[in-house]
């Protein structure tokens, strides 16, 4: 398709079909890569920011804007009795008081124009005593009322405007609002991005195809960069926004896609065939049947075995789902080939777990397990590590021990639960000498479609939405203070009735001296006070791995009533017997932990009851996660929640929430957006992409490319 093709103006005013002013090329480095000169102090403030040039100013889009296009006088605006308005005026004298509620200040003052005044009142912004000096002109918007005291408002949002005949309806009213800093003021910000609008506004290069911005009736980059700092009315930066988070969403497939198909072309992994008699035995022995989740994963694992490309996928399922089976299937396909296999679990008591497992389900078989963690005997290890150097067909199970361990026919390795790390973090822990391995990553935290597509784009998806028949849900509630002894009663008695609890004690982030101390605390104060009538005992992370595995074990066994614990038992626990959970200052914990946790019973056939005790000032974010856990059984609705409350965190790092990568996509609300994208990337591959889309990837998902080039 011709550059100049006619594309559907998106903006009134905006000729879309007029071509870039210079020939498609990228980057166009001279002037978007302009230091920003000014004083040294704003400098180091705009550096702070991330905004060193004039591209980074550009990237930058305001995260809001104060629409001022309705300023009435204030006396009109009191008569007219609506429920927000938008006034203008000067401030008088500004004083700030505290109030009974610990810790809330207010800031008021008095503002006044021609024709009368009001009151403004703010919570808890102290700095305002310092930047608003009396006879400051400035444009408030807010909620205005009428009572005994006159005319006030408590203000939502308000702009200090730059001269006494500045007008706040300039530029359609629409005044973008920027992240500042106590160094570099919001309005500083809008001139330097008028001046660099003005400077390379035209020169912006343009990553996209024509045929895709045809396709989806986008606008050029720079007249999409206009608006979205500039628009004339809201529309066109919600426009703007879309555009740019579709090319965002776009380079980031398309820079994960063309490392897959890297890696496809290299080869160098085993094709191990199709499934064969030690597989069948396997699929017989098992004591129940597979849902048909289960097998599906199964079939789609055995294709990506059956090739010399390495497997790389993401099996992803709610807690109890059956995702262990499938993993163990895939160990035994590379033992039936003559090689050996791997699972890597992030803690002792998950691999002890899987150890269990295997020697129930694979042993029987033949295979030889191989056990390595930090609490095995040294002679012991290095004989297990002699093995496998050796090149024995084997399956080898532990911690992150394994990745010091040399492997010279490691065929399929499962990674579990690694859904904590970002896609740095993930691709060393595939890497290691010899043959390319398949490569099975396990969740049993479900993750959206959105994020997962985005953190795990390199990896196929492959999702269990099943849970074993027979499966009831596990009835949660939150339990007010006033009846924490009628819980313990009622502990007593589910106890009494042949079955077994948890109690989860508080999280102390950071601190797990102090988690374990209170744990131990805890057990104590329940074994002498109300659950003294049975038997309680504590686990925790600060214990000898023997000892702690000792209290587990005896758990297991029915030995004992109820476990007290840190979230030691978050993961690798499974005792069908146990059917309450109660977890304490449960709304100090994530979403997906509470769900963990809570998926820790419910793992037989009776029913089992999750109860959850808050702490004494919960934050409303905890009251909306402890709610959320309440109305929803489903890990996958839970993700989704979870998501949006917290941000989708960082792709590349280990942080899991706040600000993201990326700039313009929102995982929670684009994600209809990020199938049409990945759907173009996945086309541009087969295609095979130009030299400019290509060297945009590159450049703004430069540092993945380079991670996952490194593994």
């Amino acid at each position: 398709m011709r550059e100049n093709a006619r594309v559907p103006a998106p903006f009134p005013g905006v000729d879309a079909a007029k071509p870039p002013p210079r020939p498609r090329t990228w980057p166009d480095p001279t002037r978007l890569a302009r230091p920003i000169g000014g004083p040294k102090r704003r400098v180091e403030g705009l550096v702070a920011l991330g905004l060193g040039t004039q591209g980074d100013l550009l990237a930058a889009l305001p995260f809001r804007f104060e629409d001022l296009r309705r300023v009435r006088p204030i006396a009109e605006a009191v008569l007219a009795g609506e429920a927000e308005a938008t006034v203008v005026g000067r401030v008088g004298s500004v004083t700030e008081r505290p109030t009974r509620r610990r810790g809330l200040r207010i800031v008021q003052t008095r503002l006044s124009d021609d024709t009368g005044s009001v009151t403004l009142t703010w919570f808890n912004q102290r700095h305002l005593t310092r930047t608003l000096v009396p006879g400051t002109r400035i444009a408030a918007r807010g909620a205005l009322k009428v009572g005994t005291r006159g005319a006030e408002m408590t203000v939502r949002s308000h702009e200090i405007l730059g001269g006494p005949d500045e007008d706040p309806a300039a530029a359609g009213g629409l005044v973008p609002v920027y992240h500042a800093s106590a160094r570099v003021s919001t309005g500083v910000l809008r001139g330097l991005v008028d001046e660099a609008l003005a400077d390379v506004g035209d020169r912006l290069p343009d990553p996209l195809p024509v045929e895709l911005r045809v396709r989806h009736r986008l606008p050029l980059r720079r007249d999409a960069i206009t608006a979205g700092h500039r628009p004339r009315r809201l529309g066109e930066q919600r426009t703007a926004r879309r555009r740019l988070a579709y090319e965002e969403l776009l380079l980031l497939q398309l820079a994960l896609l063309l490392h897959r198909d890297a890696v496809d072309t290299q080869g160098g992994a085993a094709a191990l065939g199709p499934p064969g008699p030690l597989s069948a035995r396997f699929r017989d022995g098992l004591p129940f049947a597979l849902t048909g989740a289960q097998e599906r994963a199964l079939a789609a694992i055995d294709r990506d075995l059956d090739r010399e490309r390495p497997m790389q996928r993401l099996l992803e399922g709610d807690v109890g789902s059956g995702k262990t089976v499938v993993a163990f299937a895939a160990l035994v396909r590379a033992v039936e080939h003559g090689g050996q296999a791997a699972l890597m679990a992030p803690t002792e008591v998950l691999a002890l777990q899987h150890l269990r497992g295997a020697e129930r389900l694979l042993e029987p078989l033949g295979i030889e397990i191989a056990y390595l963690s930090g609490d095995v005997p040294e002679r012991e290890r290095r004989a297990r590590r002699a093995r496998i150097a050796a090149g024995h067909p084997l399956v080898a199970i532990g911690t992150h021990a394994l990745l010091h361990t040399a492997f010279p026919r490691l065929e399929v390795l499962v990674v579990d639960e690694q859904h904590r790390f970002g896609v740095a973090q993930r691709a060393r822990l595939s890497a290691g000498d010899g043959p390319v391995p398949h490569v099975l990553h396990m969740t049993a935290t479900p993750i959206p479609r959105s994020l997962a597509l985005t953190a795990f784009g390199d990896l196929d998806l492959t999702i269990i939405d099943e849970l074993p028949p027979g499966r009831q849900p596990i009835r949660t509630s939150v339990v007010p203070e006033a009846k924490r002894a009628d819980g313990y009663a009622w502990i007593v008695e589910q106890v009494r009735a042949g079955r077994q609890a948890y109690v989860v004690c508080p999280l102390v982030e950071e601190n797990p001296d102090v988690e374990a101390r209170a744990a131990e605390e805890e057990a104590a104060r329940l074994a002498a006070g109300p659950l003294t009538a049975v038997r309680v005992a504590c686990a925790h992370g600060q214990q000898p791995a023997a000892e702690r595995q000792r209290v587990m074990a005896a758990f297991a066994a029915g030995e004992i009533d109820v476990l007290v614990a840190t979230t030691v038992i978050e993961v690798g626990v499974d005792v069908p017997n146990a059917t309450v959970m109660v977890v304490e200052d449960a709304d100090r914990f994530g979403l997906a932990q509470l769900h963990q946790l809570r998926g820790r019973v419910g793992r037989g056939d009776g029913q089992s009851y999750c109860l959850l005790y808050a702490s004494a000032e919960p934050t409303p974010e905890g009251e909306r996660r402890l709610d959320a856990l309440v109305r929803h059984t489903s890990g996958f609705e839970l993700a989704e929640i979870d998501l949006a409350m917290r941000g989708e965190g960082r792709l590349l790092g280990e942080a899991q929430s706040g600000a993201s990568d990326l700039r313009y996509a929102r995982l929670d609300t684009d994600r209809r957006l990020l199938e049409r994208a990945r759907e173009d990337a996945a086309r541009l591959v087969r295609e095979g992409p130009d030299d400019i889309v290509r060297a945009a990837a590159e450049e703004r998902f430069g540092e993945l490319i380079q991670a996952l080039r490194r593994a």
